[in-house]
This record gives structure tokens, sequence and C-alpha cells, in this order.
């Protein structure tokens, strides 16, 4: 690939992971109430989810769901319903789960098996990226040149380039756990973040296509 095709990718890659959506949210709001270690799985988990999610742009997939409206549309309902429930789960959560973890404490009270499935589901919630994915990698794939070699550069930049993203908001928020220390704190900003889940559903199920 050219160099400045390049330059253009890792433009747009920069763009796409830099700018804070549901899987910022998830991992700032775990890594504010229950510490950065935590954080690693839910970025792994994203990561895993933009993997399976590349996969589906460049096998075809991706095209049948930008092209079919129902399929666009059932993926987009459960997606929205999936953020929903997260969102209702973390507002009217009472300990457990989400919960501040100071330093001197253990912090094995929420798994990362079970932090890195939620934040598998976040990045897999919302079809506008597989058909985002699906526009983007053939820009950037030469048909005559071997697939998998070029998908995994590919891929494998986007991925990196969220997980470090993702980590340095987590970085940000952890150093706000002190303060969570307070469970009146604590309280406001776990319904907070369900508010704002909530809000990502509701924008994502009344959203379209474009």
């Amino acid at each position: 690939m050219a160099l400045h095709s390049w330059g253009i990718y890792l433009s747009l890659v920069l763009a796409a992971t830099a700018t804070p959506g549901p899987a910022v949210l998830f991992i700032m709001t775990l890594a504010s109430l229950h510490g950065w270690r935590k954080a690693v799985f839910a970025a792994l988990g994203n990561i895993t989810g933009l993997l399976c999610l590349g996969i589906i742009a460049v096998t075809g997939l991706g095209s049948l769901l930008a092209a079919s409206r129902f399929l666009f549309d059932l993926v987009k309902y459960c997606g929205a319903l999936y953020l929903f429930y997260m969102g209702i789960k973390l507002f009217f959560q009472q300990g457990g789960g989400f919960r501040f973890s100071s330093p001197m404490s253990p912090a094995g009270d929420i798994s990362g098996r079970r932090v890195f499935a939620q934040a598998f589901g976040v990045a897999v919630s919302n079809p506008k990226a597989i058909v985002f994915l699906t526009a983007l990698f053939p820009q950037f794939i030469h048909l005559g040149q071997p697939l998998l070699p070029q998908f995994s550069l590919l891929i494998a930049i986007l991925m990196g380039f969220s997980f470090g993203f993702l980590m340095a908001y987590a970085s940000l928020a952890h150093r706000a756990g002190a303060w969570l220390s307070d469970p009146v704190r604590e309280g406001w900003v776990r319904r907070l973040s369900g508010t704002i889940f909530m809000g990502f559903g509701l924008v994502l199920a009344t959203s379209s296509r474009r």
C-alpha cells in the first residue's frame, strides 16, 4: 500500500478509536469504580470484538448486513437492547459488579472473564461498526495480492490503536478511584454511567443505516 494510503488509513483509525463511545464509557466506569487491572480485560474484550467485526466485514457478511434492512435492524435492535440492559443494570446495581476497590482491598468481586464478555458485547452491539469496516477495508486491500496478510495487518493496527486509547482512558479514570471511595459519589457515578448507556441504546435504536 502506498505511503499516502497508509496516512489516510491511520488517520481514520485514529479518529475512530480516539472518539469516546460506549466502549470508552464502559472501560472508564470500570476503571474508576473497580481499578485499572480489570480494565485490561475490558480492553481485550473490546479488541476481540473488533476482530470478529473485521472478519464479518471481509467475508461478505458485512455487505449483506449493509444491503438488508431487515438484518441491519435486527442486529441494531439487539445491540440497543443490550446497551439499554447494561445501563439499567448499572443504574440500579447496589454493590457487586462495578464497585470501587481501593488499592488495599481485594479486586476479585468481578471476574476478568465477566468483564471480558461484557466488553465484547459492547464492541459487537453496533451494526454501524460492521458497515463502517465493510466500507473501510476494501479501500486499502489490493485484490491482486493475498487477502489474509493485508487484512491481518489492517485489523492488527485497528486493534492496537483501540487497546492503547482504551487503556489511556482507563488510566485517567482510575485516578478518580480514591474520590469514589465515598459510597454517595460512587452511586452518582453508577447512575450517571447507567443513564448514558441507556442513552446510547436509544440513539442506536432510532438511528438509520447512514
